[in-house]
């Protein structure tokens, strides 16, 4: 059985429902749907390949239900539909959760996690123009949430040429957006240190990059990277980008001070690249 999104679930759900003392009869019932889901899926992750599917689908049946009583009982409550997709999108049923999360949107249009939900399946159906559209409007009703910020980032990098052919973007606006979503990500969360290493690794993407400004985020990523192997790792890109900036000595100083047995592979194609470089400007 494929490792199920739990956190995802519980924070997208739990995020749709007001504080138990505020809440209204639906939102009660909302609350206690998702506490279920929080149980069935709680077991899912404890069990692994050990679960009995059987169960599982009987109890995600169930939830099921409670649902479709939520939603037929309350036709215009927003947070059912929204969590009622999200839940089908984690089951496997992606035609029903779109369905449910355009509902959603429709009854309420400044839902950033509903934006950003329509966006990663759409992202996921190879259908990424449509999915940034979603993911912009996501970031814009939460500017300080670095997840979207992160995710629109990605999928411009990961689907540029799309969005090169489709004529909406240059290639400049393209780039500055992509890194402005990873800096802003590595801004929001400085801990998380996935977003601080896509910022980094961003410069490598730019048509014209910034050298100077990588190096210094490279520099502190070494600086609070928790063990040794991580810190040379930084230092290899450190190199890396040295060498893009024609400062091939910097580097080779940088190389020689990597002596970790896993990093020797990408140490040596990087002084091979150095010496191939050497013969040609000197000519």
């Amino acid at each position: 059985m494929k490792r199920l999104l739990l956190f995802g679930l519980l924070v997208f759900s739990f995020a749709l429902v007001r504080a138990e003392e505020s809440e209204t009869m639906v939102e009660r019932s909302l609350r206690q749907i998702v506490e279920k889901q929080k149980q069935l899926f709680a077991e899912a992750e404890k069990r692994g390949d050990e679960m009995d599917m059987e169960a599982f689908r009987t109890q995600a049946q169930s939830i099921t239900h409670d649902y479709e009583r939520l939603i037929a009982g309350a036709p215009n409550f927003a947070a059912g539909f929204a969590s009622y997709g999200y839940f089908l999108s984690k089951v496997d049923m992606r035609k029903e959760a779109m369905a449910m999360l355009l509902r959603a949107n429709q009854l309420d249009s400044n839902i950033p996690l509903v934006k950003n939900q329509i966006g990663n399946m759409l992202a996921e159906d190879g259908k990424p123009i449509d999915a940034a559209k979603y993911f912009l409007a996501a970031v814009k009703l939460a500017p300080n949430e670095p997840l979207y910020h992160y995710q629109l980032a990605t999928l411009l990098a990961t689907a540029r040429d799309t969005f090169l052919k489709s004529g909406e973007w240059t290639r400049v606006a393209l780039d500055q957006a992509m890194q402005e979503g990873f800096k802003r990500a590595a801004e929001l969360a400085p801990d998380r240190v996935e977003y601080v290493y896509s910022y980094a690794k961003s410069f490598y993407e730019m048509e014209h990059p910034d050298w100077e400004a990588a190096l210094k985020v490279w520099s502190e990523l070494e600086e609070t990277a928790k063990t040794g192997t991580a810190r040379q790792m930084m230092r290899v890109h450190a190199a890396n980008v040295f060498i893009r900036m024609g400062k091939k000595e910097h580097a080779k100083t940088l190389l020689n001070t990597i002596d970790d047995p896993k990093l020797q592979e990408q140490k040596n194609e990087l002084l091979a690249q150095i010496a191939a470089e050497a013969p040609a400007a000197a000519n």
